[in-house]
């Protein structure tokens, strides 16, 4: 039986032109999670496994930028996404 600790955990990101840094528009654990990730993929949305960025990005509320802490490594999980999108052939994606 697992722990409410080891329920899987999503973070979702926004991030529009003009905008100081992507925002945190939805998290949740367990059900909600398994409900973020399915609407993320049913919309086309690229779902990134990364404990450690998720477990950071947990930390930050609702409706607020990420912290300028964690720039680098979201900046280069983003440039992977474009480099996919645009038909490059992309290495594994950024352990972030």
């Amino acid at each position: 039986m697992k722990q409410p600790d080891d329920r899987r955990t999503a973070v979702a990101l926004a991030y529009n032109a003009g905008q100081a840094a992507p925002k945190v528009v939805a998290k949740g654990r367990g059900l909600l999670a398994d409900a973020i990730i399915e609407r993320a993929r049913e919309a086309g949305v690229y779902v990134h496994e990364s404990p450690a960025l998720v477990s950071l990005l947990m930390q930050v509320d609702l409706d607020q930028h990420i912290p300028p802490g964690l720039y680098l490594a979201v900046a280069e999980l983003l440039a992977w996404l474009y480099r996919l999108e645009h038909g490059e052939v992309p290495e594994n994606p950024p352990a972030a």
